[in-house]
């Protein structure tokens, strides 16, 4: 089997924008987390699991403490998500 080298060359710009609008992650955040990525959030009980779906960019979307509305926010936004570990 043969690997084909890529000859697609991205700009930062182009690599940053990759998936906008069509892509979105999920992780787990910790609340130390929380007031950087959302900055508008209250202060969060430290001891919550809690769940963000953040666009292709890192856009901040959503922030819960169920996991699962995540994955209905990203199908009402028409995103393929990924989970990040």
């Amino acid at each position: 089997m043969l690997l084909k080298e890529a000859n697609t060359h991205l700009t930062k710009s182009q690599l940053a924008h990759l998936g906008a609008g069509e892509v979105g992650y999920i992780r787990k955040i910790r609340s130390e987390e929380v007031s950087r990525c959302f900055p508008d959030a209250p202060d969060i009980d430290p001891t919550l699991d809690l769940w963000a779906l953040f666009g292709a960019d890192g856009t901040p979307i959503l922030l819960t403490d169920n996991r699962s509305s995540t994955f209905y926010k990203a199908a009402e936004d028409d995103l393929k998500t990924v989970s990040l570990h």
